[in-house]
């Protein structure tokens, strides 16, 4: 026969008080943080469903560059940037569509991929090449202005010579001959006083 125990009924007496004023709250508390975990885990899948339609599409665009056919490798790699514009398949999917478009001889949807790397891509360095290759075609179409404005954009340290190079490129082809002088001599400053392309842009200078 069980032995009636008064601190033992105290005791469960208070836990059946606690419950009553806390319960719901530890309830609450214990869904949120299994919503939580089931969130994360969801999140988790979604970013790796994500990851693998992009690989999936980027692989199909690379099988669609051997055929040379600018059209769908432009069809193929617009697939890639419309569904995955925050990733680096994006931006490298825009590049090969670019260098297709210019072999193709279609400078207008280079230059518009290339302008799209450098609205989206996260990737400062290769933002910093892209805009280089932008300018570049725009001094070829005789843009300087255009190209001028490519070149204004914020880069890395390490690009300045090169900036400065093509700057002096596109003054010294709008006939700015004093601009251009200082824009050589500034590519001089920061490319050192030895190697080949210090000797390149030398001899630009002397040029003028």
């Amino acid at each position: 026969m069980a032995t009636y125990d008064p601190e033992e009924q105290e005791n469960i007496d208070e836990l059946k008080t606690w419950w009553s004023v806390y319960g719901t709250q530890v309830i609450v508390v214990i869904a949120v943080f299994i919503a939580s975990i089931a969130g994360v885990q969801a999140w988790n899948y979604y970013q790796r469903q994500q990851i693998d339609q992009a690989v999936e599409l980027y692989d199909s665009l690379l099988q669609v560059r051997g055929s040379g056919d600018a059209k769908k490798i432009s069809d193929a790699a617009g697939l890639v940037m419309a569904g995955f514009a925050s990733s680096g398949y994006a931006s490298r999917a825009a590049l090969i569509s670019a260098q297709s478009s210019l072999d193709a001889g279609d400078l207008q949807n280079a230059k518009s991929r290339l302008q799209w790397v450098l609205d989206n891509s996260k990737e400062e360095e290769l933002k910093d090449l892209v805009g280089l290759r932008l300018a570049g075609i725009l001094l070829d179409e005789k843009k300087y202005d255009d190209g001028l404005r490519v070149l204004e954009a914020k880069h890395g340290e390490s690009f300045d010579g090169l900036y400065a190079d093509l700057k002096g490129d596109l003054l010294a082809s709008a006939g700015k001959v004093a601009e251009a002088r200082a824009a050589y001599q500034i590519a001089i400053d920061k490319v050192g006083k030895q190697g080949t392309y210090h000797n390149i842009i030398q001899m630009k200078l002397d040029a003028l």
